[in-house]
């Protein structure tokens, strides 16, 4: 006999390969997911009502010493449960009170779902100051790029005219747009959105509506819809849209950037604009939680570590560190054009967590790493 220990993210699959019955798979792959969940103030009568459910299903709650006597009002806590458990909790809570039934609705959206396949976003710069020369490109040769993308594997080709670089400054609508304009007059033209999905890089409503009006289907919007115009541009097209979060403007977020909690900060910040979005009438959304944008290292580390949080929302997580500077503070000396395995290794790792959208500039790369990571991992 021998054991050994089992590494997935796919509980279902391993249940199903050992011959098990389908609807058993599905019960035990619930067992099999292991939540930890960080909960922030939570009531100390409800830490105490909730740590004893906890413990009688099975599942636990860490909370402070001394939180049995009620010494403060509220207390931290963390809740280690599988899938199972949070749907015993989220139901079980729902009868009890000092905020539990609260916590009760939100409990269910943390349970882990196995991924998906994942889509690459390859992007196209058409300008001359974006901070990676080799992602720009005037209309002329523009379209043999596109064509190079998709047949290196890119499922989306993001598409933008204005540079989102730390310091940057934006352009006139009218540059933008004569910048972007022929590359998309022949997208529409050659009917290119039938072969692969176009995104529009930009917040400008008039160039956003020109991109949609040529096939493109995705509005990548680094303001996350600062400008209701955008939104609803966005939902008169169907098309669906990027809410990437950024403390302040290109021009001044790495300035100063100051959080009191990084994590719920954005999470607020989705909540809000999730909130517009479908207030206008956007069906189709993405979450990009904007690393670099308005981001220290340590802020950028504390995203990507949490990303998985970001999924209670239920909508796609998008990533987009492709050769950004924080992997020269990480590892010294590797000016942009030397970051690709930096950005392999925190898109792989993105990928581990949940996102299933990873924007980048070299798809070829990211393809091949991409296919061998689903093969061990899916």
């Amino acid at each position: 006999m021998d054991i050994y220990k089992i590494t997935t993210n796919n509980f279902t699959k391993l249940y199903k390969n050992l011959g098990t019955e389908d609807a058993g798979a599905k019960i035990l792959a619930k067992k099999s997911n292991i939540n930890t969940i960080y909960i922030k103030d939570l009531h100390t009568g409800a830490a105490n009502i909730l740590k004893q459910d906890a413990l009688s299903i099975g599942a636990d709650l860490a909370v402070p010493r001394g939180t049995i006597l009620n010494t403060t009002k509220t207390v931290d806590a963390i809740l280690i449960a599988s899938n199972k458990h949070l749907e015993i909790l989220s139901k079980k809570e729902l009868s009890q009170p000092f905020g539990l039934k609260t916590l009760a609705s939100s409990l269910k959206s943390f349970i882990k779902i196995p991924n998906k396949h994942t889509k690459i976003m390859g992007v196209i710069n058409a300008n001359n100051d974006s901070f990676y020369n080799q992602s720009r490109f005037k209309s002329s040769d523009a379209i043999s790029k596109i064509n190079q993308m998709i047949n290196d594997g890119a499922n989306i080709i993001d598409i933008g005219a204005v540079s989102s670089r730390p310091g940057s400054v934006a352009v006139d609508e009218n540059e933008e747009l004569s910048r972007i304009k022929d590359i998309c007059d022949t997208i529409k033209e050659k009917k290119l959105y039938e072969k692969v999905d176009f995104s529009i890089d930009s917040y400008t409503p008039s160039v956003i509506e020109y991109a949609l009006k040529s096939g493109f289907k995705i509005v990548n919007d680094i303001t996350g819809l600062s400008n209701i115009e955008v939104a609803k541009i966005t939902a008169k097209y169907d098309a669906s849209i990027v809410i990437m979060h950024m403390q302040g403007t290109p021009k001044t977020m790495q300035d100063n950037p100051n959080y009191e909690d990084i994590i719920i900060d954005i999470d607020n910040f989705f909540k809000q604009r999730i909130y517009i979005a479908k207030e206008y009438g956007i069906k189709n959304i993405i979450l990009d939680l904007g690393i670099g944008f308005g981001k220290t290292l340590e802020h950028n580390i504390t995203l990507l570590k949490n990303q998985e949080h970001f999924l209670h929302f239920g909508y796609e997580l998008l990533i987009g560190a492709s050769r950004k500077s924080m992997i020269e503070h990480i590892v010294p000396n590797t000016p942009v054009e030397k970051r690709l395995s930096g950005t392999l290794a925190i898109h792989l790792d993105s990928i581990s967590k949940g996102t299933s959208i990873v924007r980048c500039h070299d798809v070829k790369e990211h393809h091949d790493a991409i296919k061998v990571y689903e093969a061990i991992n899916l």
